[in-house]
């Protein structure tokens, strides 16, 4: 992997505020014009509402993310070909207003709803084992030096097509009760709750827009750095004790999320 240093995009004054995208980290064994395309999609998909809808010139865009102004070129023409740009002379590149904006959004339901969404599809367990807590979940199990981590791989029960793998981190107390063999039956918030009889008080789940790394490719038969969703929900017992951090990869391209607000 090869760390790009990013340059600050300080459009000329007569362009206006120009549109800044994420930062990349590239990968020389794969077309870089593929790369940054995909870099540059996930950007504009996952664009704030007042976000700017003028692109940097492509010279700019071509420092920003270490590549030749050729290869911005191509990367350009496949977002163009998408729809999700438009390239006019002397005017400048700019971001369609129809191109549909990713933000993060956080999920309230009740625990039978979300036992119901995760429900409905083939489960196969890949693994599961203790592991040393992992540094992005650490906040969440102060006092433990391990975890116990389980990986499922979900797909569609008539296509047999994956639709998402998930990795979930059980807290140790809890795990000991748990029987891998239920996973391939009934999704992880059920298991906890009927079959080890966890009092789960609450669910805190996060989705944002994220760009496929190897394993998720892999496992979901999509390209490198294709967009996905992804998922993090936080279960809390009684006590206040988390007891399970599910991360969850769906593919972007089979899933969408609603949220329905209700007024009392």
């Amino acid at each position: 992997m090869t760390h790009v240093p990013q340059s600050p995009l300080k459009p000329s004054a007569p362009q206006g505020a120009a549109f800044a995208p994420d930062s990349l980290v590239l990968n020389r064994k794969l077309p870089l014009w593929y790369q940054v395309s995909q870099s540059l999609r996930a950007s504009i998909l996952g664009r704030t509402p007042d976000a700017t809808l003028r692109l940097p010139t492509e010279e700019q865009l071509a420092a920003h993310y270490g590549v030749s102004v050729l290869t911005m070129r191509q990367a350009l023409k496949e977002l163009e070909t998408e729809g999700l740009i438009s390239r006019h002379r002397r005017r400048g590149t700019f971001i369609e207003p129809r191109a549909r904006r990713v933000s993060p959004v956080r999920l309230l339901g009740s625990i039978d709803a979300i036992v119901a969404q995760q429900s409905g599809e083939l489960t196969t367990v890949l693994d599961h084992g203790p592991f040393p807590v992992p540094g992005d979940v650490a906040e969440h199990f102060p006092g433990c030096a391990e975890v116990v981590g389980y990986r499922r791989l979900r797909c569609d029960e008539e296509s047999g097509e994956p639709t998402n793998w998930a990795r979930n981190w059980i807290h140790p107390e809890v795990a000991a009760g748990l029987d891998p063999a239920d996973l391939d039956r009934w999704p992880m918030t059920k298991v906890l709750r009927d079959r080890v009889g966890v009092r789960i008080a609450r669910i805190t789940d996060t989705v944002e827009a994220r760009l496929a790394d190897p394993v998720t490719a892999d496992l979901l038969r999509v390209p490198l750095l294709s967009p996905i969703l992804y998922f993090t929900g936080v279960t809390y017992d009684e006590s206040g004790r988390v007891v399970d951090v599910a991360q969850i990869r769906y593919r972007g391209d089979r899933f969408s999320f609603s949220v329905t607000v209700e007024a009392h």
